[in-house]
């Protein structure tokens, strides 16, 4: 039984249902969730597949020597590839092994951005993408991060810049076999929706992946990214879909950077997650200024 075959990516952006969709993966039976490994986006920038540019070491070098280090190998990349995925599997097995589950779950949304990356080096692991409502992820980041100033978001991380064209670029060039769902969807009909995720990774569907407030293991998991509204609710909810634009009815200037930032993104990429700009931009028009915020 391969490792790579018992590996689960869930690639998403920050702020999408990650917590949520995770939690319901690992209360299945069969699936073990440690607290994010971060695992490859140190390996993604080693120098090879790419270079920090803001490093203790000149980068350059380490890039150049790197290729030249995988030129030289007998069987090249493929060599390269094999020997960091030696790293990671051991590291995979040590968290797997004591849980005494067949699968995995790796839920580090910072991978959405070395994508290609790891479907080179796990080619064969389970890909399971979730995207949600841009303006929902972007109001959730500056709420929760950045005491709702978005320019200090923006200049910090921005998020949509960063994301949206990393994961539809994915989406579009899906290079492993992987199932995307939108969040907006998934707590809608969460049943429908678990049944087939869990049928793409080859499991048997239980209940308790949409109840998962119910499982001793979903409260072993609270180091799952950010568990205050998933372990709150206890199972998908569509309570908080609309959450988001509260927060931009209290304030104008931040109505008007939700419309920059939906600016800044393209069409094709937005439909690939599954938005049309039209729908979103109508969206953003139906909010009147003046009404109650919910803050954190």
């Amino acid at each position: 039984d391969v490792l790579e075959d018992r590996i689960i990516f869930l690639s998403l952006p920050p702020l999408s249902g990650t917590t949520m969709l995770a939690r319901m993966l690992w209360a299945h039976a069969q699936v073990h969730g440690p607290d994010e490994p971060h695992l490859m986006t140190g390996l993604a920038h080693l120098g090879y597949f790419g270079h920090v540019t803001q490093a203790p070491y000149d980068p350059f070098i380490t890039k150049v020597a790197l290729e030249k280090l995988v030129q030289s190998l007998p069987r090249g990349e493929a060599d390269y590839l094999e020997t960091l995925r030696a790293h990671t599997d051991a590291l995979y097995e040590k968290l797997l092994a004591p849980s005494g589950k067949r699968l995995l779950l790796d839920k580090t949304p910072a991978y959405a951005l070395v994508l290609d990356f790891i479907a080179r080096l796990y080619p064969n692991a389970r890909y399971v993408v979730i995207t949600r409502n841009p303006m929902a992820v972007w109001s959730s980041q500056v709420e929760s991060f950045f005491d709702g100033d978005p320019e200090a978001a923006q200049r910090q991380s921005p998020l949509l810049d960063r994301y949206v064209p990393a994961i539809a670029r994915f989406l579009r060039e899906r290079p492993v076999e992987l199932i995307h769902v939108r969040y907006e969807d998934l707590v809608a009909d969460p049943e429908r929706h678990a049944q087939e995720i869990a049928a793409h990774l080859g499991l048997a569907f239980e209940p308790t992946m949409v109840d998962y407030g119910q499982t001793a293991q979903s409260e072993a998991s609270r180091g799952l990214g950010d568990p205050v509204q998933a372990a709150k609710a206890g199972r998908p909810t569509t309570e908080s879909l609309d959450k988001w634009k509260g927060a931009l009815a209290s304030d104008p200037a931040k109505l008007e950077s939700a419309r920059t930032a939906l600016g800044r993104t393209l069409d094709a990429d937005l439909e690939t997650w599954g938005y049309r700009r039209a729908e979103l931009a109508a969206e953003l028009d139906a909010i009147v200024p003046g009404g109650p915020a919910r803050r954190r």
